[in-house]
């Protein structure tokens, strides 16, 4: 069975563009060495107000947004630092998909390393997607990676790109060296051919 089976979600639309690293996890919650957490840091410092308390003008922080697991964004989101813990926090706090037209190099491969689904879809199809998300907040849409494509409110279905390799390894629950531990009896087979 899959890990990561097509699933339906409401959006949560952040629409900013050149959302960086440093805002997604900022770098004072960089001490951690894993994901533990990291959630409740996510965007921070537009989540919470100077007292720490939640902003209620904060996207994420309004009830119609919670459970959803799909973040739309503006362009080239993830820019920045290569901070691993950006991945990390969107994952921890639940989502399992960002939509942009297009992010940043580092942010996407250290996504799809982490079992998020950068999905960059076509101007076109995005522009069709902010029409829909301004008509209503409250639009759903599903994502099938198995088949490469989302299919939005009105039916119409989008292919995206993502490479064979992530494909299979975010489908299957894996990273990089969870394929590696796959071919273990291949490598002990090898390993005894050759010369001690």
């Amino acid at each position: 069975m899959s890990h990561f089976p097509p699933f339906t979600s409401r959006l949560v639309p952040l629409l900013a563009n050149d959302i960086d690293t440093d805002q997604i996890i900022p770098a004072r919650f960089l001490k951690a060495t894993d994901k533990l957490g990291l959630g409740e840091h996510l965007f921070a410092d537009w989540r919470y107000l100077s007292d720490g308390s939640p902003d209620p003008d904060f996207v994420l922080n309004k009830p119609e947004h919670a459970g959803a697991r799909i973040l739309l964004t503006g362009v080239n989101f993830g820019c920045g630092s290569s901070r691993e813990h950006a991945a990390w926090a969107l994952t921890a706090f639940g989502f399992q998909a960002v939509l942009s037209t297009s992010f940043a190099d580092i942010f996407k491969n250290n996504a799809l390393n982490n079992g998020l689904l950068p999905i960059q879809l076509d101007e076109s199809a995005y522009s069709g997607l902010l029409k829909s998300v301004n008509r209503s907040s409250d639009i759903q849409i599903t994502v099938d990676l198995e088949r490469e494509k989302v299919t939005f409110p009105d039916g119409t279905t989008h292919k995206f790109p993502i490479d064979g390799f992530s494909r299979h390894c975010i489908l299957n629950g894996i990273d990089e060296l969870g394929y590696l531990q796959q071919f273990e009896k291949q490598i002990a087979e090898y390993e005894k051919s050759r010369p001690a």
